[in-house]
Order: C-alpha cells, then sequence, then structure tokens
C-alpha cells in the first residue's frame, strides 16, 4: 500500500495509541471537516456496547462536528461503523484500515 499522507498518518497514530492505552481489542480515530481528532476505543458496559469507530463518530457528533474527513481504525469496521460514519460524515468517507503496525491494509469508502 502507498504511504499514508501526513494528517492520515496523525489519525492513525491515535487510533494505536487508543487501542494499546485502555487495552482495548480496537481503536480508531476521526478527523472532522474542522481538522479536528477524535480517538477513541471500543466500549463494553452491561447497558452498552460500542465500536471504537463508533465511539470516535460519537466524540465528534457531540464535540459539535459537521462532517468527517477520514477515519482510521486497526480492526476491519463492520456495517453499523460505516452506517454512524455516513451518519456524520455522507457518503465517500475514506476509512483506513491498518494493522497492528500501523500499517495501511486498505482504505474502505463508506
Amino acid at each position: 500500500m502507498s504511504e499514508l499522507a501526513t494528517e492520515d498518518a496523525k489519525i492513525v497514530t491515535l487510533a494505536r495509541a487508543a487501542r494499546a492505552r485502555t487495552g482495548s481489542a480496537s481503536g480508531a480515530a476521526v478527523r472532522d471537516t474542522d481538522g479536528r481528532t477524535y480517538a477513541a476505543a471500543a466500549v463494553t458496559l452491561p447497558s452498552i456496547a460500542l465500536s471504537a469507530v463508533q465511539v470516535a463518530v460519537v466524540m465528534a457528533a457531540a464535540a459539535g462536528a459537521r462532517g468527517l474527513e477520514a477515519v482510521a481504525t486497526d480492526t476491519e469496521p463492520g456495517a453499523a461503523d460505516l452506517e454512524a460514519v455516513r451518519d456524520l460524515g455522507g457518503a465517500d468517507v475514506p476509512v483506513l484500515v491498518v494493522d497492528a503496525r500501523g500499517r495501511l491494509v486498505s482504505t474502505r469508502p463508506t
């Protein structure tokens, strides 16, 4: 895969750091249309379970983001993840899927 752009490499690093910091099974980060970033890990509580992508999207929405430019995750996104990204970012937001070392595995459209 090709080299990541600087801003994409930043959200990959944030996603990996969120996973490492929490010991979660996955990490994700999003960049909104203002350039702000939000990093998250998956959350599993007795009353709610959200993927890392869903948490990152919710954090962006709660902060007032009006759209998304890109998403990075270290696990394959599920249908609910892609739907959450579309809800805030619309169609064609790139979802960067990376391996455990942060290398780009694929880029998925929403």
